[in-house]
Order: structure tokens, then sequence, then C-alpha cells
């Protein structure tokens, strides 16, 4: 692949848990529309690992300094690619988990009371595989975008494995690496405290924002001015 335009840095999106790439639909013409290079991973949701190896894979296709971005679960596969990979040169968490090492999504849960959207993890139809009740999953995941928009994501909910959520995580790239992280002020899949403590625990450069969980659906100009703060500071 060529080197890329614009800013001449890519951004490799990760999407999070109980959603695919299309997530990110709102926020890669943003990033496109400045001149920066996107590409928008599509992981299994089968393992932590799996989803580790697959935006590994997608990482090798991009030449030159890339961004990893994670939403959600996403900030936990992130989290665990920069340190494989040196063409990583920053990493932006987007209402994502940031782990120690040793630290699981589950574990990371813990530390807070139990967000409104946990009442409403139940199994899916893949066995071994969890969702937001589709019923639960607008008021709790993205409830800040008109009915009929969650309700079609709702329909298109992506079950994950449970075993994604409870391998602990490796050695953080977070540690080495620059990092942006955007709060979600109105989150109610993962706990506001506990972002606001992953950001200050990773000595992130840190935005709060107004918004659902699903931020970069509710509000993609706010995420993608994020994800460009993080490209001009890495070029300056």
């Amino acid at each position: 692949m060529s080197d890329t335009t614009g800013t001449g840095i890519n951004i490799l999106l990760v999407h999070g848990a109980f959603v695919d790439a299309s997530s990110w639909s709102k926020v890669i013409p943003l990033l496109q529309g400045k001149g920066v290079h996107v590409l928008a991973v599509q992981n299994p949701l089968t393992s932590l690992q799996d989803d580790i190896d697959t935006t590994t894979q997608a990482l090798a296709t991009l030449s030159g300094p890339t961004i990893l971005v994670g939403h959600s679960y996403g900030g936990t596969v992130i989290s665990n690619i920069g340190v494989q990979a040196s063409n990583v040169v920053g990493l932006v968490y987007i209402s994502a988990y940031a782990p120690e090492q040793g630290e699981s999504v589950l574990d990371l849960n813990g530390k807070f009371p139990a967000s409104p959207a946990a009442a409403h993890f139940v199994p899916s139809y893949r066995e071994g595989f969890v969702w937001i009740d589709p019923p639960a999953f607008g008021a709790n995941f993205v409830q800040d975008i008109p009915s009929i928009e969650s309700n079609g994501l709702a329909a298109a909910e992506n079950p994950t494995a449970l075993i994604c959520f409870e391998v602990p995580s490796g050695a953080p790239a977070w540690k080495r690496l620059p990092s942006w992280y955007m709060v979600s002020a109105n989150d109610r899949t993962i706990q506001p405290d506990a972002e606001r403590f992953m950001a200050k625990r990773i000595g992130a450069t840190t935005r709060e924002i107004p918004s659902s969980h699903a931020s970069p659906v509710s509000h993609p100009y706010e995420v993608s001015e994020l994800i460009l703060e993080a490209t001009q500071s890495i070029r300056h």
C-alpha cells in the first residue's frame, strides 16, 4: 500500500463489542475530508487474541506512522497492539477500556458500580456469545440518536464472545506511546467515572463530551476532532 496522503499519518479504527466497523461510518468521511488515510478493521469478536491478530493484520497493510483508535472494548485491543508494532505512534481511546497489564474488562468494570447496561447483558443467538438485550440497546448504548436509527443498530447488533471480556490484558502500549481519551459523560454502558479513572491513569490528553457510549455514532464531529488533534500533535 502506498504512503498516506494529507497528514501523512494513517488512522486505524477499531470497533468495540456489539457493533462492527460500520459504527465508524460517520467519523470516516470527516477524517478523509482532511486528507487522512483511514482503515476501519472488522474484528470477529470471538476472543481478545483473535481481535488482536486481526487488527495486527490490518495494521501490517499500512505503511508509515499510524494512530490506533479504539472504541469501548476496542481500547483493550489497541492497548495490546502498539507494543508489537513499530509504526504505531499514538493511541486514541473513545469511551474505551485502557487496561493495565493483567487486567480484564470485567476487572475494570468491577472497580465501579455496575452500569445501567449491565442489567441487560444476555446470551445472544450464538452459543457462548453475549449482547445487550436488543429492546434495551437504544436506551443503554446510544440513547442520544433518533429511535429509528438506534432500532436499526439494535437489529444488527453483533454478538460478542464472553471470553473477550474475561482474558487479562498484556503489557499496555499506553505506557510508551502518547494517548488521547474522550470521556462520554452520559455513558450507560461503561461508567463515566471508570473512563475518567482510565484516562487519568494512562496520562491521556482528555476531552469530555455529553454523549452516550456510542459517541462515534452520536457525536462524530467531536470524535473526529480529537483524532485530528492527535494527528497534529504527532506531526509536531
